[in-house]
């Protein structure tokens, strides 16, 4: 299951528009709201995907019946560029436990790269919901690594990909390597270059939240 949100007009295409935005991003705070506003709409979108269970509220005059979240899911980030997206779900999956994944591009001599990972560091995430989430899936690459290795040490229930704009290779490649998994994608891009950055895209977002690294 692919859900682009872009797909259907509303506000998001102003936040992913003035992240692209070539002067607009270069004011990291906005950026980073941006980038987390974006997360608080696909927390919303993932929440009417998941189990409820009949509730009854006592107010100060009488009970209310309702539905409420069955269980929280466990929020993963690809550190550093994730964090401002992952906040953004924290913001409304506010008591969900979170897990963080260290990975990044190593370069070759060759020019070429590798998916290098560092750590992985999460709670028990045996039969929970999990939701992995990384701004830029250009290659794939580095997603499916983290979720392999997530899967291989924990049997999880149901897993949802989170990224704020995507490649068509990257959705192509998690999509072979990682079937049951669904996503949830701001907009997609269709060109990628030898160098794995999405085009259009918006560039590195690690760097405009953060600063550039060395």
């Amino acid at each position: 299951m692919i859900f682009i949100l872009s797909k259907t007009n509303s506000l998001a295409n102003h936040f992913i528009a003035e992240m692209r935005h070539k002067e607009k991003q270069q004011d990291r705070l906005r950026f980073r709201r941006n980038m987390e506003r974006l997360g608080e709409l696909f927390a919303y979108e993932i929440s009417k995907s998941m189990q409820y269970v009949p509730s009854e509220i006592e107010t100060p005059l009488g009970i209310a019946e309702t539905a409420l979240l069955a269980e929280q899911p466990v929020l993963v980030t690809l550190v550093r560029a994730g964090i401002p997206l992952h906040q953004g779900l924290l913001n409304f999956f506010d008591q969900a436990d979170c897990g963080f994944i260290g990975a990044y591009r190593k370069t070759k001599k060759s020019g070429q790269f590798e998916i290098e990972q560092k750590y992985i560091t999460s709670p028990d995430l045996k039969d929970k919901t999990v939701i992995v989430v990384d701004p830029m899936l250009a290659t794939g690459h580095s997603m499916v690594l983290s979720c392999k290795e997530l899967m291989a040490n924990y049997a999880i229930k149901e897993l949802h990909i989170v990224s704020a704009i995507a490649s068509e290779e990257g959705l192509a490649h998690v999509q072979a390597y990682l079937p049951r998994a669904k996503l949830w994608i701001g907009a997609v891009d269709s060109e990628i270059t030898s160098k794995a950055y999405i085009v259009p895209g918006l560039g590195d977002a690690g760097d405009l939240a953060y600063g550039e690294k060395v």
